[in-house]
């Protein structure tokens, strides 16, 4: 089941977060879920088990193959 969490964004982060994923086609939820995602994926910070436990959720990375292919196919603008 996906846990709900409250962040605390200024207006003009809110704002950019709003912007990109109304561009990508998608929830902000989603868009933020995408960045931190990719951004832990890049780091060395990450330990690979925690890797493997998010590769492993296959309803996020469903949702994550369906906005990397709306990504693919220009339907959304990463920003």
């Amino acid at each position: 089941m996906p846990k709900v969490i409250t962040l605390r964004l200024s207006d003009e982060i809110y704002k950019e977060f709003a912007i990109g994923a109304k561009l990508d086609n998608r929830p902000i939820s989603n868009f933020i879920t995408t960045i931190a995602l990719k951004q832990i994926e890049e780091s060395s910070l990450i330990d690979p088990a925690e890797m493997e436990e998010i590769k492993a959720d296959k309803k996020l990375m469903a949702k994550l193959e369906r906005g990397y292919k709306q990504v693919k196919s220009r339907k959304g603008k990463f920003v």
